[in-house]
């Protein structure tokens, strides 16, 4: 179905056309190459990432490249072969630049993979269907390489209702869409019915111009009955953009700045529509395309149907290139194409058109004069431009003025340039101007964000800062009531210190268990250090035994964490507890102080507040100087017991250092000798540790049914936790039958415990049978882990003040049992 009802676009120029050169022979097929060359970024967007290795045997059609995000497209092997390398290659680029490349040595078999062809393409989701499309890597073929996948997503506020197939093919000596569409156009209206499925247009328009009659019988004939609408227009130079050609075909204009989505439009290309019916009907991705070699310095010029990754070299030598003729090497056309500065390069899948034009065919442009201002680049520009304006904020670099000029809406197609009597590049300096913004709205959006992420990060340490004087405000508040709440009791009885009640403290047992526990893990984690750098088998029976120990050892301690009941606790003296909480203040404003003064310049207010700080540093420092004196004084502790403990630890050390030593297989000279002298200390250390033992006072031997009972209850409590981890988890009847089993016959085991263990009165026994230098190594652990804790939450801001009050009061328990301890 014809149409004659075309609009016609602003501007436009007619240069020789010369496609006579090659739309005089049918397609040809070239040889198989024996190296293809095959870039990762063919397409605009990602490029592709490798997914084969050196070495690797790959088939024909076999994906080696997979999309590396949503705007990219996979790359497939073009033939079977080895790959041999993975890595810069040339690539067909103005500037010479390499890229990305696998390099396939052919083996001469052009073997496919197992296709999967859909030619119920029609019982498939759209979704599934446009997967298709992605994996097979389609991108435009026209020139610009979108991936077409991604052009056929639509937004969900956008409606397709206008399909174009773009046969047009306008620029000069370009003649590959001509002869597809003549001898494929079959193949182009099974595309096009796959693509009408896929969106659901409201109607399809091809636009073919009227210089190509073998081309519109051709489509005329594969359309039959179909609801198509061919439109024949007259030709011009550049109907074929993609804005024009709406404009043509159904007289609607894509506004400035936006897509042909936003007006319900999309476009797509003959080759495209053939290589989406490859891809679903014959399970085919994009491998090969058309592409027209003309020129006079070739003896044949033609349109080839090549495999991607071809080496233009070979090419040109299949049309019979005459090297002494060529004088360019234009990759596309006259018009928009480029020079390629090297025959190294590859086909890639937007190649269209290899230009091999001599001297006289395209000379070069003579040297640019000034412009005159004659205005006919204004008349032929098809997007209603001023070029002249534009050039001259180009050379000014008056960017805003560029944006206001659209200059974005320049599509480079060269009519300006072509036309300009005083020859002036005006196309290069359009790129060079859009690079340049480009390139500066990058640095911008870059500032923009670095700037937002900043000011963030101001706020939230504003934020962090006030919640932390807040805090600090609120535990003076509630230091003050407390004090002042301690002064009314102090007065209504100044005798008698009424005993509060604090929160339950651990018990001795548990304390130990807790502290064994602890080094424990600490010795694994050590161990597992060890193991990490340096594999030994040794190393790893060593970790595992240590593991299995510190799971015991924390077994043992909530064992005895749920046995034994907590301690209560009494509070420390009102002098000891004054002297703390004034030594806390006097730190936490000696630190203050410290901060500001390690400013190099300080403005009025951090001055102020120096001075400030200052004069509450100097109270609180009478104020705990007063307190030292009316709090007790501790009694030192026994010098044998301080001088058993050193023994003990110098052992320690030096047995462990020695061990250390004899694991090593072979030593040298040095490690020989400081193994001998080793051995020496800890002989001397050894007989020191003696030594201090018989001085130190004798522990009272702990009785056995003492050690047999502590044993019930902890297996007794182990019981217990067992049935309850296994009641909540929802085992079934018989393992909690076994289960109570267990815990009954720990039951029995306690209570003959309890019988056979002969305690005496409680009044004439101590209440921690440990040995007295025991017993203060637990009280002084307990003081620690206590002190540790206090310190944690005042570092922490966000800790909860009723928790650093309950730690606070833990620490002047432990101290207070600490004192008493050394006292007795």
């Amino acid at each position: 179905m014809t149409s004659l009802n075309v609009w016609d676009i602003h501007g436009g120029i007619h240069p020789p056309e010369r496609k006579e050169l090659s739309n005089r022979a049918p397609i040809q097929r070239m040889p198989l190459p024996a190296r293809l060359i095959v870039p990762l970024a063919q397409h605009l967007g990602a490029p592709a990432e490798p997914c084969v290795t050196l070495g690797e045997q790959v088939l024909k059609g076999q994906l080696i490249a997979e999309a590396s995000g949503f705007v990219s497209a996979p790359v497939h092997a073009p033939t079977s072969g080895t790959v041999s390398f993975i890595g810069p290659q040339p690539y067909p680029h103005v500037s010479g630049m390499t890229a990305t490349a696998i390099v396939i040595d052919s083996d001469g078999r052009d073997q496919w993979i197992e296709l999967q062809p859909h030619t119920d393409y029609r019982q498939l989701p759209p979704a599934e269907l446009l997967d298709i499309i992605r994996q097979a890597g389609i991108n435009g073929l026209g020139g610009a390489g979108f991936p077409t996948a991604v052009k056929l997503t639509a937004p969900p506020t956008q409606t397709i209702r206008t399909l174009i197939i773009n046969g047009t093919e306008c620029e000069p000596y370009i003649t590959a869409d001509d002869l597809l569409m003549r001898e494929k156009a079959a193949e182009l209206v099974a595309g096009i019915e796959i693509l009408e499925y896929l969106i659901q247009p409201q109607q399809v328009l091809i636009g073919i111009e009227d210089n190509k009659p073998e081309a519109i019988a051709a489509v005329r004939a594969a359309i039959g009955e179909r609801p198509y609408v061919l439109k024949v227009f007259p030709t011009k130079y550049p109907s074929g953009g993609e804005k024009q050609l709406i404009q043509i075909l159904t007289g609607e204009e894509v506004p400035s700045g936006g897509l042909p989505a936003d007006i319900g439009m999309l476009c797509q290309n003959v080759g495209t529509c053939v290589a989406v019916h490859d891809a679903v009907l014959l399970g085919k991705p994009l491998i090969s395309r058309i592409t027209t070699l003309t020129g006079e310095a070739l003896a044949r010029p033609m349109n080839v149907e090549a495999l991607i990754g071809t080496p233009v070299a070979e090419l040109l030598a299949f049309a019979g290139l005459d090297s002494g003729k060529l004088n360019r090497l234009i990759m596309g056309g006259p018009m928009m194409g480029f020079t390629l500065p090297s025959m190294d390069v590859p086909l890639i899948k937007t190649t269209n058109c290899l230009l091999a034009s001599t001297l006289a065919e395209l000379p070069p442009p003579p040297p640019a004069l000034p412009c005159i201002r004659c205005g006919e680049c204004a008349e032929v520009c098809p997007a209603s431009l001023l070029p002249q304006q534009l050039h001259f904020f180009a050379l000014g670099q008056e960017h805003d003025q560029l944006k206001a000029y659209n200059l974005f809406d320049c599509i480079e197609c060269g009519a300006c340039a072509y036309v300009c009597p005083s020859s002036i590049p005006l196309v290069q300096y359009y790129r060079a101007a859009k690079g340049e913004i480009r390139a500066l709205e990058q640095k911008q959006q870059k500032a923009e964000h670095s700037r937002q992420r900043f000011e963030w990060r101001q706020e939230r340490l504003r934020r962090a800062e006030e919640q932390k004087e807040a805090d600090r405000k609120a535990r003076a508040e509630r230091a003050a009531r407390a004090k002042q709440a301690q002064a009314q009791t102090a007065g209504q009885d100044d005798t008698v210190v009424p005993v509060q009640a604090q929160k339950a403290g651990l018990s001795e047992e548990q304390k130990k268990l807790k502290i064994e526990a602890s080094m424990a893990q600490v010795a694994l984690k050590k161990a597992e250090k060890q193991l990490a750098a340096h594999a030994t088998p040794e190393l790893e029976a060593q970790v595992a035994e240590l593991r299995i120990a510190a799971s015991h050892a924390q077994q043992a301690l909530e064992a005895a964490n749920a046995a034994a009941p907590p301690a209560a606790a009494t509070p420390a003296p009102i002098n000891d507890e004054a002297a703390k909480k004034a030594k806390i203040e006097a730190a936490m404003l000696r630190a203050q102080v410290r901060k500001l003064e390690k400013l190099e310049t300080r403005d009025d207010e951090q001055e102020a507040e120096l001075t400030r700080l200052q004069a509450q540093l100097t109270k609180a420092e009478q104020a705990l100087a007063e307190a030292q004196q009316n709090a007790p004084v501790a009694s030192a502790k026994p010098a044998d017991d301080e001088a058993l403990k050193k023994a003990k630890i110098e052992a320690a050390m030096l047995r462990a250092q020695l061990r250390k030593l004899e694991k090593l297989e072979s030593r040298d000279e040095q490690q020989q000798a400081e193994l001998t002298r080793l051995q020496a200390q800890l002989a001397d250390a050894e007989q020191a540790l003696a030594s201090a033992q018989q001085s130190a006072p004798a522990a009272p031997s702990k009785p056995a049914g003492d050690e047999a009972l502590k044993k019930a209850k902890i297996e007794l409590a182990m019981k217990r936790a067992e049935l309850k981890k296994a009641e909540k988890a929802g085992a079934d009847e018989a393992e909690l039958s076994k289960l109570r089993d267990g815990l009954a016959s720990a039951e029995q085991a306690l209570h003959a415990a309890e019988e056979k263990s002969a305690k005496p009165a409680p009044e004439l026994v101590r209440t921690d049978k440990r040995p007295i230098g025991e017993q203060a190594r637990a009280l002084k652990t307990e003081v620690a882990f206590a002190r540790a804790d206090l310190r944690k939450l005042e570092r922490d801001a966000d800790s909860d003040a009723d928790l650093v009050e309950a730690a606070r009061q833990r620490l002047n328990e432990a101290e207070r049992k600490l004192q008493e301890h050394t006292d007795s």
